[in-house]
């Protein structure tokens, strides 16, 4: 059951990485083709600045799993340094868990916010409901989701280490 969890987790961080590398390549092309319109052909397409920060946004909820897999996130060690051996694995419940619910927290109020976003729309791109940016929230929080509990169960595979 562990190996086949974690195998689907690292399916799943492979299709988060993807589609944040697509979101990022989506940004920049866009970004180059606002820079055209707008400085060399003087007419900008104000629709591109509504999907490039709708692009960004997305980039940034998938990378957050990724970074919670690799133990890249922004953590103070101190404590799990200075516990004896045998209760790190309890402090990793207790981040996990901790993480967990704000991922659930994150979850919840971000579908929340995207269904009640839906009838929104950006001043350049009428016809795109809100709804398609605010749903990043909810999806990042499922793909972190199975990053925590996959940091749990084999916590050796986190491929950065913290610094000394």
């Amino acid at each position: 059951m562990k190996a086949l969890f974690l195998s689907f987790e690292s399916w799943t961080t492979r299709i988060a990485m993807g589609l944040a590398c697509l979101m990022l390549a989506v940004a920049s092309g866009l970004a180059v083709f606002q820079v055209i319109t707008r400085f060399v052909l003087q007419q900008p397409a104000e629709w591109t600045e509504v999907l490039i920060r709708f692009s960004l946004i997305w980039m940034v909820f998938l990378g957050i799993p990724m970074a919670f897999r690799q133990g890249a996130m922004v953590s103070v060690d101190a404590l799990y340094r200075a516990v004896p051996t045998h209760l790190k694995r309890i402090l990793d419940a207790i981040v996990a868990l901790a993480a967990l619910t704000l991922m659930l927290i994150i979850l919840w109020w971000g579908y929340d916010y995207a269904v009640r976003g839906s009838v929104q729309t950006m001043a350049g791109l009428e016809s795109l409901s809100m709804f398609w940016a605010y749903i990043a929230m909810p999806a990042g929080a499922v793909f972190a989701i199975i990053a925590i509990v996959a940091n749990y169960i084999d916590p050796r595979r986190m491929e950065l280490e913290t610094a000394q």
